[in-house]
């Protein structure tokens, strides 16, 4: 209900049929041609929603997700051309909450677009701050430190984190976690969990999320 998406595309053809079919679903949905142009346009509509292109004429798909996320946590999601896992690994790092591959079925698209926004709109409301090992967690600011020093994740990975810190020990299946984290039921999106585990580890260590092949993820209780 009056949710806007901005989709940030340079191929007209993409971005008229991705645009056509949002509205359909319902959607505001406003359309820039380049970064530069869907950095301002994010400034003007402040939109519930960004779909952005990876490669983008002038400023590239990676730093207008740096730029729109500056002053306001909102939702991304990334296409790209490549599957390349480097750069979706820095697409998801700077702020990006999933990425879709070209050629994208636009079923899935639609699917991808409803459940970032029922995400957004469903955080729950927060606890007292928690304790985790070496970490603290507060919930109510979504900020996480380590022995006092703030470490800064984006709005995907602190979710990631606090459903496991949630579950306790639990051992959560990929399909698990989409549903939890992203919204996603039918269990695509396997690699983007993989990649938010990843980046935690860089930032927080190896050591607190533990990996059980076969199954999936848990957090490593200290």
């Amino acid at each position: 209900m009056g949710r806007t998406v901005v989709v940030v595309e340079d191929e007209e053809a993409i971005a008229g049929a991705v645009a056509a079919r949002l509205r359909a679903e319902g959607l505001t949905v406003e359309v820039a041609g380049d970064g530069l142009e869907g950095v301002a346009l994010c400034e003007r509509v402040r939109p519930d929603l960004v779909v952005l292109d990876l490669m983008l004429p002038g400023l590239d798909g990676l730093e207008v997700c740096r730029r729109i996320q500056r002053d306001r946590p909102v939702a991304v999601l990334m296409l790209t051309a490549r599957a390349d896992e480097t750069d979706v690994v820095v697409g998801l790092a700077v702020g990006a909450d999933d990425y879709l591959t070209k050629p994208f079925s636009m079923r899935e698209l639609v699917a991808r677009v409803h459940a970032l926004l029922r995400r957004a709109e469903r955080r729950d409301e927060p606890v007292a701050p928690t304790q985790v090992g070496d970490l603290e967690i507060d919930a109510r600011a979504r900020r996480v430190s380590r022995d006092g020093v703030a470490v800064h994740l984006t709005p995907t990975e602190f979710d990631l984190l606090w459903c496991l810190v949630q579950r306790g020990g639990e051992v959560l299946t990929r399909e698990a976690l989409l549903a939890e984290v992203w919204g996603y039921r039918d269990g695509s999106g396997a690699r983007t969990v993989d990649s938010h585990v990843r980046s935690l580890r860089r930032k927080l260590g190896d050591g607190l999320i533990r990996t059980v092949h076969g199954v999936g993820y848990g957090l490593e209780l200290q």
